[in-house]
């Protein structure tokens, strides 16, 4: 069963396993792509105790068309690799797209792994060109194209221009 807390709700100790979980899940998770999955609500599953799948939900800015989106993004989806294909990731996914009804948009960067799930969520791929508002303007995130999906965000043109807040580390 899936729980849903913020992560001032956690404990050191829950904040520790999640990231050892992460790190074990990811193989490459730095300290940058921790701090992005923070300040959230996180989605948790356990079985017998164990963790075996996370997610988490944070606020951003999303510019497309000069407007300025408040986004729930999502960032560190994991299943543990031997509890894959349960419907864990769906469980994480539906927790956390449950809280849309705050946001004008849910946005999450797809792995090519996570694109089934997303997609057969209802996920929509962004078609539009990606950029990131850095500290001396907008500045391009051509390999970013192609991965960035949405959920919600109705009437917004896919295929606009989209732009996120600066942050360090992976922008997107």
């Amino acid at each position: 069963m899936v729980t849903t807390r913020h992560t001032a709700q956690l404990s050191a100790v829950e904040l520790t396993e999640i990231r050892a979980f992460l790190d074990a899940a990811f193989g490459d998770f730095s300290d940058q792509d921790w701090e992005h999955g923070l300040g959230g609500q996180h989605a948790l599953v356990r079985e017998d105790g164990v963790l075996v799948a996370h997610g988490s939900l944070v606020m951003r800015r999303l510019l497309v068309g000069g407007r300025s989106l408040r986004t729930g993004y999502v960032e560190g989806v994991a299943v543990r690799p031997d509890r894959r294909r349960r419907g864990y990731g769906a469980e994480v996914m539906a927790a956390l797209e449950a809280l849309a009804p705050v946001y004008d948009v849910l946005a999450l960067s797809a792995s090519d792994e996570g694109i089934p799930l997303y997609e057969a969520r209802g996920w929509r791929l962004w078609r539009g060109p990606t950029s990131v508002l850095g500290p001396s303007g907008p500045e391009p995130t051509p390999d970013d194209d192609g991965s960035i999906y949405v959920l919600g965000g109705e009437g917004l043109d896919q295929d606009a221009p989209i732009a996120c807040d600066h942050r360090a580390g992976d922008v997107w």
